[in-house]
């Protein structure tokens, strides 16, 4: 039976990347930079070392380098590498996945809603990594899924995973980068004032609910955030809006629109699962209380993604379509807005 030991810590697991900057010693002797850096980042090994050159994600003196260059005084090298792992038992489970795209170096999947990425805390099991354990298998792929990014778990939508290590670094340092195109389209209580725009702040814990988060203003607080909004269709009461993310932090847009006060309808962490709007009409108050009552997860989904195959170098973009769920909800708003 295939296994897998993968698990990041925690706290962890919402920081994808290590990012290192080196500068070398005046009085260092020439030396292999894969060795270099092997010796420099114990716990990387040196293939992975080696794949990270190959990827462009390591660079000397802001220029990318090969396996034999010998490093020198002063050079100043940058390494981006996903982040280690914990090791935790993963075995293969039989849960369907519904994959749009797969090739030898990466798998693309349609994620619903519900279901974890990776196992952590109250999650040990029927995890993404878990299925895709059980679809490697069974299709006698001497394979294991490399983890670059994540989608929560009531977040529905497109998600790659790498195959490889090399396919892994390549995607991490586009991730990094925010070269990746990312498109959501989210269910927003209340009416925007405006047809589009742009949220952007610090991105940290709540000091109330270690489980939130919090747009601050101070860049001590939190990491750099940044969302494209636009309008799509209105309700007066909700809106439904096309969300760009320029970064890629978690709970982003969860985080942004609850900030502006127009959280996600539905969203239970965020205050979604309230009426947002003032009515004293009791058919009005019933309706929204009926649609709460059969939704019961963020209204927001991982529409569109794209970005550089780590083998073929060339573009490539997926689209998925609005779950069922989120149709059935935007059905009975329309028409009851129509009526």
């Amino acid at each position: 039976m295939n296994e897998l030991s993968y698990l990041q810590e925690e706290e962890n697991r919402l920081e994808w990347y290590e990012h290192h900057r080196i500068r070398i010693d005046a009085g260092q002797e020439p030396m292999r930079i894969d060795k270099f850096l092997t010796q420099r980042l114990p716990h990387v090994s040196r293939s992975k070392i080696q794949n990270a050159i190959k990827a462009g994600s390591i660079l000397v003196n802001d220029k990318t380098t090969k396996n034999n260059y010998l490093v020198k005084p002063n050079d100043v090298i940058r390494v981006l590498l996903p982040k280690p792992l914990v090791e935790i038992h993963i075995f293969p489970q039989n849960i369907p996945i519904n994959i749009i795209y797969e090739d030898e170096f990466l798998i693309v999947i349609n994620k619903e809603a519900g279901m974890v990425v990776h196992p952590g805390y109250n999650n040990y099991d029927k995890t993404l990594l878990h299925a895709l354990l059980y679809h490697f298998e069974k299709t006698n792929q001497q394979v294991q899924p490399y983890l670059v990014h994540r989608i929560d778990k009531d977040t529905s939508g497109v998600i790659v995973v790498a195959k490889d290590e090399f396919a892994q670094i390549h995607l991490a340092k586009q991730f990094f980068e925010h070269s990746i195109h990312r498109k959501y389209i989210a269910l927003i209580w209340g009416n925007l004032d405006e047809e589009e725009g742009i949220i952007e702040g610090y991105i940290g814990r709540s000091p109330k609910d270690r489980r939130q988060f919090i747009l601050y203003d101070d860049e001590s607080r939190g990491k750099y955030s940044k969302t494209f909004y636009r309008v799509i269709e209105r309700y007066g009461f909700a809106t439904l809006v096309e969300c760009t993310l320029a970064t890629g932090r978690t709970h982003q847009i969860r985080t942004h629109f609850t900030h502006i006060g127009h959280p996600l309808f539905g969203d239970p962490l965020y205050g979604g699962q309230e009426i947002k709007v003032h009515s004293t009409s009791p058919k009005f108050r019933q309706f929204i209380q009926n649609l709460l009552k059969d939704f019961h997860r963020q209204a927001l989904h991982a529409q569109e993604l794209g970005f550089i195959h780590p083998q073929q170098q060339s573009w490539i973009f997926f689209s998925t379509p609005l779950p069922a769920d989120m149709e059935k909800i935007l059905l009975k708003i329309r028409m009851y807005v129509q009526n």
